[in-house]
């Protein structure tokens, strides 16, 4: 028999109330410092570049060096910084002219709330910044997400693009269970409250692991996590970007395939034949044998960072497509640049139609 119900329902009450006070005030700390974090690293790594405004959105871009056009686009997690970090901005600005655009959310480019940043949609933005800076008809260059907004361009503004590099893109929509379990952190008020506390400290405790699995087979850059900067990644903003980003891929995927057909433009597909992200026969294989006017390379030992550790593969293939007027790189055949693997009987680099 119960002697004490009501006092043992008060009791259970008290420590329920005790347990969310403490947790909500976990919570506010948390957020409190993770915002913090944030400023700090945005002081501790200002702006490399400048910025436009277009329609609502403070756009950061950084631009170097003279002749053919090329625009750079990058993945998911990093920033435009990325392909400083990997060498190809250097290598490219020596005869081109280079702009690497923060996307909406990632570095220093705004992400306002009053759209959907799809790929589509991120393409005009660009199509948009590419009339303000005065440039035409460049070679865009996508990496991983990068890759569908540079189709998306290419798609819906084919006038305005010459030519595609695509590294270690996705093309085919497929179940992605990191899209699926990044999901939450994309919603309205249940992601914010996550982007600050539970997901704020678990990016950085798996971002090392990440990194890993999109350089495996190959180990990560000694510099690589901090010429990005740690903190700059897992910012909230960031964070919302990569869910963002990670919930529309699939259906950008499958509303662009539809189109591949209309692509007449030169189009070069690079893969890392070991990338553990994307898998290179069910994208960028069949995006090559969809096109007839494709290039493919499969780069052997490598993963999803082509762009690090096939550095002259890369540039040599974007060379191709805008060739410099005078050019101190390297002219060598796109094939000659990969290193085959000990074992290989032909050039798994080069699969032209």
């Amino acid at each position: 028999m119960n002697i004490f119900p009501s006092s043992k329902k008060r009791f259970i009450s008290s420590r329920a109330g005790v347990a969310t006070l403490a947790a909500t005030l976990v919570a506010a700390a948390t957020a409190v410092w993770v915002e913090s974090r944030a400023r700090r690293a945005e002081r501790d790594n200002p702006p490399a570049g400048k910025f436009l405004d277009i329609d609502g959105v403070r756009l950061h871009y950084v631009m170097r060096g003279e002749g053919p056009p090329i625009v750079l686009l990058h993945g998911n997690t990093v920033t435009h910084a990325d392909f400083t970090a990997s060498g190809v901005m250097d290598r490219l600005a020596r005869n081109h002219r280079v702009i690497a655009f923060d996307r909406p959310g990632y570095g220093f480019s705004s992400r306002p709330r009053d759209r959907f940043w799809t790929p589509a949609a991120q393409a005009a933005l660009f199509n948009t910044a590419l009339e303000r800076l005065d440039v035409k008809k460049p070679v865009v260059v996508g990496h991983s997400m990068g890759t569908l907004i540079a189709l998306s361009m290419a798609l819906d503004f084919p006038s305005n693009v010459s030519g595609l590099v695509l590294i270690g893109g996705y093309y085919y929509a497929g179940l992605r269970v990191d899209a699926l379990m990044t999901t939450p952190v994309a919603l309205p008020v249940v992601g914010d409250v996550m982007r600050y506390t539970v997901t704020a400290l678990a990016a950085r405790a798996m971002l090392k692991g990440l990194a890993k699995v999109l350089f495996s087979p190959n180990e990560v850059p000694p510099h690589f996590i901090s010429a990005l900067s740690r903190e700059m990644m897992v910012r909230p903003v960031q964070l919302r970007g990569n869910a963002e980003d990670a919930a529309y891929m699939i259906p950008a995927a499958l509303s662009n395939s539809r189109r591949y057909g209309e692509l007449k433009l030169p189009v070069t597909l690079i893969a890392g034949a070991e990338d553990a992200i994307i898998d290179k026969t069910d994208h960028s294989a069949r995006l090559h044998g969809e096109l007839p006017q494709s290039k493919l390379h499969i780069v052997p030992g490598t993963g999803h960072m082509p762009h690090y550790t096939a550095l002259d593969l890369v540039v040599a293939a974007i060379d191709e497509q805008a060739p410099a007027i005078t050019s101190s790189v390297s002219t060598a055949p796109v094939s000659h640049l990969v290193k085959l693997e000990s074992g290989d009987s032909h050039n798994l680099s080069t699969a032209g139609h």
